[in-house]
């Protein structure tokens, strides 16, 4: 889905320089008699219409699960706190399958909690607010190393704020 996200977005931005061109090239030529704008409202309605369908078609399904509402307990509870400039996890181990639900605070300022597979795959992510406690459950599918980045900047030693989770 998100290719073609990318290609029709370059193809429309390809598609407005050549509009303007068009436009510029004939605002010299006379107009013709009777209403020259007479297309105006249709051409508006149709791009509404068809920004509006691209935006839904593009939107479902969301990445995440439901975090709220959920009527059973998770299998395990980590208590995440971001420090300028790491992570604090009350654990760091886990088993595959289990439902993890990761209670996220910050001691100081904002930061992004992100987990990372391969260190290119985001899994999910949520914000890490000083007195605030965010909760997201994640089930890890497969056994391995994953990385918990900070996708908020927070400082000097920002791109060092790393923790792993290991599955088993």
């Amino acid at each position: 889905m998100q290719q073609i996200a990318w290609t029709v977005s370059l193809t429309l931005m390809g598609i407005i320089p050549l509009l303007f061109l068009w436009v510029t090239m004939g605002a010299s030529r006379p107009q013709p008699p009777g209403n020259p704008f007479r297309m105006r409202g249709a051409v508006f309605w149709v791009t509404v219409i068809t920004g509006l369908a691209i935006t839904f078609a593009t939107l479902a399904p969301w990445p995440m699960a439901a975090q709220y509402g959920a009527t059973n307990a998770p299998d395990v509870v980590i208590q995440a706190t971001g420090h300028q400039w790491r992570w604090e996890l009350s654990q760091d181990t886990v088993q595959v399958g289990q439902e993890v639900e990761f209670q996220v605070t910050s001691a100081d300022v904002n930061h992004g909690f992100a987990i990372y597979r391969n260190k290119t795959q985001l899994l999910t992510q949520t914000q890490a607010m000083p007195g605030y406690v965010n909760r997201l459950r994640y089930t890890f599918t497969e056994p391995g190393e994953y990385e918990v980045l900070c996708l908020e900047y927070c400082g000097l030693a920002h791109h060092a704020m790393v923790a792993k989770i290991i599955v088993r």
